[in-house]
Order: C-alpha cells, then sequence, then structure tokens
C-alpha cells in the first residue's frame, strides 16, 4: 500500500460508509461487513486496495486520539460555528508558512543534487530535518503541489520538480529565513561532509548509505507522523497515515 503525502486525504468515515457521530460499535461492524466483501481471498468482491483503504479507515477512527486528529483537520464539530479571523497570529503565520516552503524547496533540492539517483525523502526523513506541525506541514504540501513543485513518487516520498528547483533558483531564499526552521539535528556536520567527500573520491559508499536509499523506498507502514506533538512511537506512525491518502 503506497500513497502520497497530503494531497487529498482519504475521508474515512466514507470509506466505511458511515456519519462523522457514529459511534465505536457503528464503526466495527462497518468495517467488518465491508472488510469480508473486499478482502482479497474473496473471489467475487475482492479488492485489495479498499480493503488497504479500509484497514487504515479503521485504524485511524477505531483510537480516540487519532480520530480526534483527524476530526480536527476535517473541521467536524466546527461547522455550527460562525466563522471567525484569526486576527494577528495570521498575519504571523504569513511569515512563517512562507519559511517553511522556502525551508522544505530547499532541502529537497539539495537532496536532489546530493543524490540524482535517489532523490526523494521519506516523510520520516522530512520531518526529521523540518521543523513543522502536522497542519503546517499538509498545509505548504497542498501549495508546493498545487504548483507542481513538489511530487510523491510511487512510495509516497517526495521529490523537487524542475519547476520548483527553478523557482527556487529564481528566488534564492535567506538563510535567515530557512534555517530558524531546519532542525539542529538535521544540518550535515563537518565529519559528515569529510566522509562524503572521501566516498566521492573512492567510489565506495558506506554500508550505511545503502540502507538510507533503501529506507527512502520503503513501504507506507514505515512512515512516521510529521506531527512532533505525539511521542508513542505508534501513535506517530498512525497518525502519519491520517494524511497518507489521496493524489497531488
Amino acid at each position: 500500500m503506497s500513497a502520497p503525502l497530503a494531497g487529498n486525504f482519504q475521508d474515512h468515515y466514507v470509506v466505511l460508509d458511515v456519519k462523522p457521530t457514529a459511534g465505536a460499535e457503528a464503526i466495527q461492524l462497518a468495517y467488518t461487513r465491508l472488510a469480508q466483501k473486499y478482502h482479497p481471498s474473496n473471489p467475487d468482491t475482492g479488492d485489495k486496495e479498499k480493503f488497504d483503504d479500509l484497514n487504515l479507515a479503521y485504524e485511524i477512527l477505531s483510537q480516540p486520539d487519532l480520530r480526534k486528529q483527524f476530526d480536527k483537520l476535517k473541521g467536524i464539530g466546527e461547522e455550527n460555528a460562525p466563522p471567525k479571523f484569526t486576527g494577528l497570529p495570521f498575519f504571523s503565520s504569513m511569515g512563517r508558512e512562507n519559511g517553511l516552503r522556502a525551508a522544505l524547496l530547499s532541502v529537497l533540492y539539495d537532496r536532489r543534487r546530493q543524490r540524482p539517483f535517489a532523490p526523494s525523502l521519506s516523510v520520516r526523513h522530512v520531518e526529521s530535518i523540518v521543523s513543522a506541525t502536522l497542519e503546517e506541514m499538509t498545509f505548504v504540501l497542498w501549495y508546493l503541489k498545487e504548483r507542481k513543485w513538489v511530487i510523491s513518487d510511487d512510495k509516497s516520498s517526495l521529490q523537487i520538480t524542475a519547476n520548483g528547483m527553478e523557482f527556487l533558483e529564481k528566488n534564492p531564499p535567506s538563510a535567515d529565513l530557512v534555517m530558524p526552521l531546519i532542525k539542529p539535528s538535521g544540518l550535515m556536520t563537518s565529519d559528515s561532509v569529510e566522509e562524503e567527500d572521501g566516498n566521492a573520491e573512492t567510489g565506495e559508499w558506506p554500508a550505511t548509505e545503502a540502507d538510507q536509499i533503501a529506507e527512502d523506498t520503503m513501504e507506507e507502514s514505515e512512515l512516521v507522523s510529521v506531527s512532533s506533538t505525539v511521542e508513542d512511537p505508534q501513535q506517530r506512525a498512525n497518525l502519519n497515515r491520517i494524511l497518507s491518502r489521496g493524489g497531488d
């Protein structure tokens, strides 16, 4: 099962054919009924893709914390509330989101320059480099994909496009804009630079480099959340899947 990050994400309620107000029992019954219908072993109606969608939907909606996060992304519970303007925080967020777009483009440009044969970065690697919340990353990626500056490959990893590179070259961001949004742990150290230079001269790469490339093409089940607010490893892995369905 593979899917791009943060395009039009899967509506888990639609997949299970239940209302957003459905209780745990109704969700369980809906999943059981549909899972039997679309299970790959069913010779008449088996459908692996739909079965995977069902598993993902049930995984999110059956866990209260993850369901709450998903409902927040969809705006469930806010439909009847009168719309309100954020106020002063809106203007500061515009500057931050502009920086996040520049930061993500810079990271992906740098990745393609360094690894032309493996230019993609998985969600896990993006999360380890760029400091952003789930909502921020969702919004930023929507914009970058709409502009065709970033795409998702067939393994759900992100890579910059030629259009994205051209935009960045014509509008080079300043270090003051990008660097505050890069995690210290995501920066290349002088030791790693020297090691890569030595590898380039000899034509030999350590086993960890091969592991790195392999990780970039791992299945969606290995992805972790871009949210920095979830500490439990299993919840981080599951929460990532909230955004893991949809197209560019």
